[in-house]
Order: structure tokens, then sequence, then C-alpha cells
């Protein structure tokens, strides 16, 4: 059964925090099942963070439901350039977010289940959760073939993965959170975690791809819905507590007082891309298509921003001098659009009135397979030149070139939930 919110006085009694708060006042026996009545992941992920780090779940365990709407997220130690493609995301409104457990990179969207078990750490047993999802999902379909496997992973006939796993481990608590595959879809999936980007030498933890598989291809009755409501069933009867689904909003701070900062802190760009672990890019490509111009890039990355960078033309289609100013530019900078961006502009203007320099410089940022030759773009270009203006071409981001990409993408989709 679904407890509405509106309940709020109800649900405050059934529990007790590690320290005093105008939460929860006295323990519910036996344990508690939670769904988010919010979408947002940020504010989900923060409900993970505040249970764990304020709720005593001394032979109390909690299993907390949720889902979001379209998002990546990534391992605690993994590099986002490395594990999706960061501008479709941000074409398709996609959600970049980085989780405090560790594993690999996951799509979520409304057709993907999280379920996240916690209890202290000397009860902590992943397997156990997985045989009570399995539990749950032939409870509405007896003839569905699934498995555990070694890696934690849970396998529809044998062979298509549906649920993968992730966890994190604290002093006296600790969660484990997986997927499961219902009806996601497969475009946007598929999209948006294959990285186009080379070069990148990291010792960040990679994602394993892995054949997948919707639930609902399966059995058409195998919805969402039905799903979190056999889970929420198969966890009670374990833990001998009434099946009562008690939803809850993740941004009220009379129930989670400091959630909001959680979550807060969880959208910075300090914690999504300044947590990856440090990288290096070496890579090469051509101005364009048609010229055999090369342009050789060097870069250390450490906490998202540039520690180290040389940019190189072997052929001197571009002044060593130039070239060093922007290097040394980058120097400090955040890998990212907005600031490279700024700099790359800076220096164009530096020479307005060299047409083939300045084409140059835009060949150097434009996106792979934009035409220099179109009418279009040349007529602007020489609007700007007569007026000294700024270039209006669109200024792409540095480390799109940086990765430009023509290798085929990799055949297998990797599950959202591969973690």
């Amino acid at each position: 059964m679904l407890i509405p919110f509106s309940m709020k006085n109800c649900f405050q009694s059934l529990y007790s925090l590690k320290i005093p708060t105008a939460g929860y006042k006295n323990i519910a026996k036996g344990g508690l099942i939670l769904q988010s009545a919010s979408n947002n992941i940020y504010q989900n992920l923060a409900v993970e963070d505040w249970i764990h780090d304020h709720m005593n779940l001394e032979s109390k365990p909690i299993l907390f439901l949720w889902r979001n709407s379209p998002t990546v997220v990534i391992g605690r130690h993994q590099n986002p350039w490395q594990e999706c493609n960061l501008n479709i995301m941000r074409e398709k409104g996609i959600k970049l977010a980085r989780r405090r457990s560790g594993g690999g990179t996951v799509y979520h969207d409304m057709g993907n289940i999280n379920l996240t078990f916690f209890t202290i750490k000397s009860k902590y047993n992943r397997m156990e959760n997985l045989k009570l999802i399995i539990r749950a999902l032939n409870a509405v379909q007896p003839q569905l073939d699934v498995q555990a496997t070694d890696r934690l992973d849970l396998l529809l006939d044998g062979q298509f993965k549906i649920s993968g796993t992730a966890s994190k481990i604290g002093r006296v608590a600790a969660y484990h959170h997986c997927t499961l595959l219902c009806n996601t879809d497969w475009i946007s999936l598929s999209s948006v975690l294959k990285s186009p980007y080379q070069g990148i030498k990291s010792n960040a933890t990679p994602s394993v791809p892995s054949l997948v598989k919707n639930l609902l291809e399966n059995d058409d009755t195998l919805t969402c819905e039905v799903l979190m409501e056999s889970v929420a069933a198969e966890y009670a009867a374990y833990h001998k507590i009434e099946n009562n689904i008690i939803l809850i909003s993740p941004t009220d701070e009379t129930v989670f007082p400091g959630i909001n900062k959680k979550a807060e802190e969880l959208q910075t760009w300090e914690w999504i891309y300044g947590k990856t672990p440090k990288f290096s890019i070496n890579t090469s490509f051509n101005l364009s298509e048609q010229s055999y111009s090369e342009i050789k890039v060097y870069a250390d990355i450490k906490n998202g921003r540039i520690e180290d960078c040389k940019i190189d033309a072997p052929d001197h289609s571009l002044p060593l001098e130039m070239l060093d100013k922007l290097s040394t530019s980058f120097i400090g900078n955040k890998f990212c659009q907005s600031e490279t961006s700024v700099l790359i502009n800076a220096l164009l203007r530096t020479c307005p009135k060299d047409y083939e320099l300045n084409t140059k410089w835009h060949l150097l940022c434009q996106k792979q397979g934009e035409e220099d030759n179109d009418e279009r773009l040349r007529a602007e270009r020489a609007r700007s030149r007569e007026a000294g203006r700024k270039e209006e071409t669109k200024v792409t981001e540095i480390y799109t070139f940086f990765f430009l990409n023509e290798h085929k993408a990799r055949q297998h989709h990797r599950q959202p939930g591969d973690l």
C-alpha cells in the first residue's frame, strides 16, 4: 500500500536519528519502505546520503525506491569524458551526475527502477538483496529466467543484463543500490553511453559493456509500477514488516534537515567534473577533411582543470607563438566549454585582419565536419573582419577537438545499471 506524503506526521514518528533534529522520533520496529516523489537525480542521491549519514539502521533496514528523468550517472571514481557523450547529452537536455558509490556508468529514465538497500555494515549482503529481487520478479511472472552472477548483476535468459550493482560502505552504515531495467529508451541509452573521445589515458574505473534487454520486452505486464510493488511486498515479507510504501519528498527540510544543501553539492561542477581522477590527453587531428594540416594536442587534467597543455602544428600551419599562447592560457582553467571558448575568442580578436590565420583558427575550434567553404560562413566572416568585431561563428568546446573521433561506435550497448 502506498502511503501519500500528506501523512508526514505519521512518517516522522517512525525513525530516530543519530543526531537530534526536527525529523523522526521513535524507531519503527523491523524496517521501512520509502519511495521518492521526485524524479530529480540530485535530490534522490541526496536522500541516499542523508539516510546513510543520519539514520539509525541498527536492526531496522530501509528499502528506498526511486526513478529519475533522463540522466547519466557516473561512479565515484569515473571520468565523464570517457564514459558518455557530453555533447549529445547537452543537446537532449540529459543531466550528468556523479554518485557517492563506486562502480560504472548508468543511464536513468522513467523506465529504469532504482532500489537502495540500507543496513548496518555488519548486515550488508548484496547477494541476498539480489535474490530478493529475483523472488519479486518470479512472483509476478513465474516463468521469468533471472539469475544473479558473480559480478552481482542480474541476467535475463542467461545473457541479457537487466540490473547492475554498486555500493557504499561506511564506518557503521552501508547501502547497496541497483537498477532494474523495465522500459528504458534504447535510442537515448545507446547514443549517450558511447564516448566519442580518443586519446585519454586514465586510471579511472571503466564501465563494462553488456548485452541488455527491457523486462517489458519479455512480458508487457512487467511495468515499473508492478515491479516496485512486488519488490516492496517481498521486502516486507522477508523483514516481517507491514507492506506500506511511504511516499517522501526529498526537499522537505522538516523531515530531512540539511538535505537541500546535499542536493546542491551533488550538482556543482566541482563535484561532477572536479572529482574526476587525474588523466592525460595525447591525440592529433587535421584542421579539416580537405586539409593535411595536423594539430597535435597534449594535456594533463587534474581536478577537472588543465594542469599542463601543449598544442603543436608540426607543419607550421599556425604560428608557434600563438599556439604557445593558447596552450599557456588554458593552464589552470576548467576543462569545459565556457572557459575555453572565452579564451579562444580572446585570441581570435588579436588577429581580426589576418583572414588566413583567422580562418585556420576557426577550423581548429569548430566541430568536426563543419564546412569552411560554405558561402554563408565566409560572408559572415567578411562582415566581421570589416567591422573589426569578434567572429560570430560558433566556437565549440576545446575538449571536443581534443578527442575528434571517426571510428565506429562500439556494437554493444552499455546497460543502464552497468555498475
